[in-house]
């Protein structure tokens, strides 16, 4: 991959995100909080994807479920359940999250100075 191409490559996901983000303002007040809230859990937890396309795919699935769930009028935790962290953790249970990695460089850094 060329420069200019991992250059137009952080251009459009800027674009996606902002897109995203857009989509998020729109929702009403009580699906937009819940998905400040789901993004600042994943966020701090570790549990967001780390690449892109993973990112990407999990939070435009939030927004289609939001989107869908206030058309009809539902609650969001009719959508999620009751306990949102594990709604969250179920989203990424097939990603490589930033947990995963930094609990890899951990064992991988303590194994070297056992060494």
């Amino acid at each position: 991959m060329s420069f200019l191409e991992k250059i137009m490559g952080s251009f459009d996901e800027k674009r996606e995100w902002k897109a995203l983000e857009a989509r998020a303002k729109a929702l009403p007040s009580e699906y937009h909080n819940a998905y400040k809230a789901i993004q600042e859990y994943m966020w701090t937890a570790g549990d967001a994807p780390t690449d892109w396309e993973g990112t990407n795919r999990i939070f435009s699935g939030i927004l289609d479920l939001f989107e869908e769930g206030a058309a009809e009028s539902k609650k969001v935790t009719d959508l999620t359940g009751e306990d949102v962290a594990s709604f969250c953790d179920e989203l990424v249970k097939d990603e490589q999250t930033w947990k995963d990695k930094y609990r890899q460089k951990l064992n991988n850094t303590i194994g070297r100075i056992d060494s």
